[in-house]
């Protein structure tokens, strides 16, 4: 399958994509269950890294530090076939693959998940809201489109925070060309740079969610599509690469 292919880009989202749960979620599951339903409740009423950004302030409040955040996220479920997907594919020396995350998750569970797995070194960039901790042990998160700033226009139905289109298309102006684009996703949002991709490149969807409705009801994708369920299939795939 690497007919031609020198240099290629390895995009991944991070929440049910990377990792096998989602990290805003997964947080309040293991240490507050009470603030995960009041998240259920205001979801539809708030933006969602400002409900995060809430919750996690309401955590903080009573008594929950940085030391059982961490601990959560080093738990989180994460298969090993994608550690050792991701590792085998970097080692390759036929191939230069580039490793970039473009996710609405945060930058501290991000890098804290990746440190936990030892694949931090696989990664060349992480694109995602900013977080960062205070000297109480708050954890603080604020949007990457910064909501009193100029806003993104895209129409494709990206969340307010990031157009995760826009990103992609940013990272290839600095950083193109390469031969082929693999991008890894799972969610509705991911399928905004999915359908500017192109005939060579390949998108990894993650079956029976956000990103393969899209596919499915609104069509035009023009790069290739495989779909996986498991971790272990994209190890499967990207050893055939």
């Amino acid at each position: 399958m690497a007919q031609n292919v020198k240099r290629q880009l390895v995009v991944f989202d991070f929440d049910w994509s990377l990792a096998d749960q989602d990290t805003d979620r997964w947080i309040f599951e293991v240490l507050a269950p009470h603030l995960r339903r009041q998240m259920k409740s205001l979801k539809a009423s708030m933006q969602w890294t400002d409900l995060v950004a809430q919750s996690l302030r309401d955590v903080h409040a009573e008594g929950k530090t940085r030391e059982d955040i961490e601990n959560a996220l080093r738990i989180m479920p994460f298969h090993p076939a994608m550690v050792r997907a991701v590792k085998n594919l970097k080692a390759r020396t036929d191939i230069d693959t580039t490793f970039f995350i473009l996710s609405n998750s945060n930058s501290v569970f991000i890098s804290t998940i990746l440190e936990a797995k030892e694949i931090t070194d696989v990664f060349d960039l992480v694109v995602t809201n900013p977080a960062e901790w205070d000297p109480s042990g708050l954890l603080k998160l604020r949007r990457r489109v910064d909501p009193t700033g100029p806003q993104h226009s895209c129409s494709v139905g990206c969340s307010p925070n990031m157009c995760k289109g826009d990103e992609l298309d940013a990272f290839l102006k600095d950083h193109a060309p390469y031969d082929r684009v693999i991008y890894v996703g799972d969610g509705s949002n991911d399928f905004c740079p999915v359908i500017r991709m192109r005939k060579q490149d390949m998108v990894l969807c993650r079956s029976y969610r956000g990103l393969q409705q899209r596919i499915g009801k609104e069509g035009g994708v023009k790069c290739a599509i495989k779909y996986w369920g498991g971790a272990w299939e994209v190890e499967e795939i990207f050893g055939q690469l």
